[in-house]
């Protein structure tokens, strides 16, 4: 079996490149490839890649993810969350292969406190949210087999993360203020791309299972408690912080004015990936502490 990884540099495409090449033949591949075309900006040089290649399976770890950005960059952010993932789907359909795809819960407007599941009616409150939903539109639209994962609050040990934001500031500072009221679950790239090999295998067996699907952790929190379970980690491993543990406070969304507006609700209900893939999700909590561990005690 052949697959093309689109995004490999990325977080999960770096996690994507161990879990799939257990499943076949791998090319890998980022905007900067000079071989292929692995630029999502660019269509038609996506489009021939997939025709030269011939894989069997496509995943598409690449997105235009700058949030705030986007509200400016519209046009580049529709063409690599919108447009190019549609021609992806077309060029899959014609070749007869599976399109795994990853999108998030910015399509919804994040209203609520109930885990949103996977037929909810979406309402994306940024631009970044609407490429996404209508990237996920062009690749249905196309009805070629498709896996969709729907996914929110991704980190990895490689790059920068949320988590090492807050250790790098309770290093530094006396005071920390975190938001609190918007909630979700912190989901590890290793964690998305062992699921995405365990679904590839499935979906090669039963192409039934072609569709969306709700993919993060199990549990929920906000950012506020987020970070405190960072910091208590890291009181409880010896590494020096500045921060007293009393000195963090919980402010709303509303305190920090960003460009895009951000989902307060990032709840999924994943029950329909647990049935159709026989599998269960662990604990964001547990998840972390690996990424934490892995960073500090190698």
């Amino acid at each position: 079996m052949k697959i093309l990884l689109l995004g490999k540099n990325g977080q999960l495409g770096w996690e994507l490149q161990r879990s799939l090449a257990t499943l076949g033949e791998l090319l890998a591949l980022d905007r900067s490839d000079t071989n292929y075309c692995g630029d999502l900006g660019n269509p038609q040089g996506i489009a021939d890649t997939v025709r030269a290649v011939r894989p069997d399976v496509i995943v598409n770890a690449a997105a235009y993810t700058a949030v705030d950005k986007a509200e400016s960059e519209i046009e580049l952010a529709n063409t690599i969350n919108a447009i190019t993932p549609g021609v992806l789907a077309e060029e899959a359909k014609k070749a007869n292969a599976w399109l795994v795809h990853y999108s998030t819960d910015y399509v919804f407007d994040g209203s609520g406190d109930k885990a949103w599941q996977e037929d909810d009616k979406t309402g994306p409150i940024s631009v970044y949210g609407q490429t996404k939903l209508a990237g996920e539109q062009a690749i249905q639209a196309v009805a070629g087999k498709h896996l969709i994962f729907r996914t929110s609050w991704v980190y990895a040990a490689r790059g920068n993360n949320f988590a090492k934001t807050m250790l790098r500031l309770a290093q530094e500072r006396q005071q920390l203020a975190v938001i609190n009221d918007q909630i979700g679950a912190p989901t590890g790239a290793e964690l998305l791309a062992d699921v995405t090999a365990h679904a590839i295998r499935k979906a090669l067996n039963t192409p039934d299972v072609s569709g969306i699907y709700h993919l993060t952790a199990s549990g929920q929190t906000s950012w506020y408690d987020y970070a405190h379970f960072v910091l208590d980690f890291a009181r409880d491993n010896g590494i020096e912080l500045k921060t007293p543990k009393t000195a963090v406070a919980a402010v709303p969304a509303s305190a920090y004015q960003t460009i895009a507006q951000r989902p307060l609700n990032s709840r999924l209900n994943t029950e329909k990936l647990k049935t159709a893939f026989d599998i269960c999700l662990p604990n964001w909590q547990l998840g972390v502490e690996r990424m934490l561990k892995e960073i500090y005690f190698k």
